[in-house]
């Protein structure tokens, strides 16, 4: 199974405060933890959303709304993705992570669909198209593989 685990953005966060060097060597330490035990497939941070902008749908109607966004509670400040056997074991590693703030924190682990999970709804075409979607993201990601 894979997991989005997400990093709840804060005030600090939010106005552009890097983390210390404590801290991005606490997380540096984490992360080898993760790859070595084939957990951690991706992970980033994220710039404040003050850089970024939201597309709001409604019906054929497309609006953009610019950052930033007041809810800092609800926002998103850095993200990994892991491949965990359970809910339970993404938990466990979570609570091995250092506190990602300098105040109090959240996570929220939330689990990936895999295509498996589409039941019917996904054809053979739109799996063929799927897996050859994968599979040139894979190729982009890795050009001399």
């Amino acid at each position: 199974m894979r997991f989005m685990v997400m990093i709840r953005a804060d005030a600090n966060s939010e106005a552009g405060v890097m983390p210390s060097q404590e801290l991005l060597a606490a997380m540096g330490q984490f992360n080898e933890e993760l790859v070595k035990a084939g957990v951690m497939q991706a992970g980033e941070g994220l710039h404040p959303s003050s850089k970024g902008a939201r597309v709001r749908f409604s019906g054929s109607q497309r609006t953009v709304i610019d950052g930033p966004f007041t809810e800092t509670k609800e926002l998103i400040a850095g993200f990994w993705i892991w491949k965990c056997a359970s809910l339970q074991e993404a938990i466990d590693w979570t609570r091995r992570c250092p506190n990602p703030m300098p105040g109090d924190s959240e996570i929220e682990i939330r689990q990936v669909f895999d295509v498996e999970d589409f039941g019917e709804a996904l054809t053979p075409e739109l799996r063929e198209q799927e897996e050859r979607l994968r599979a040139e993201v894979a190729a982009q990601a890795n050009p001399l593989a």
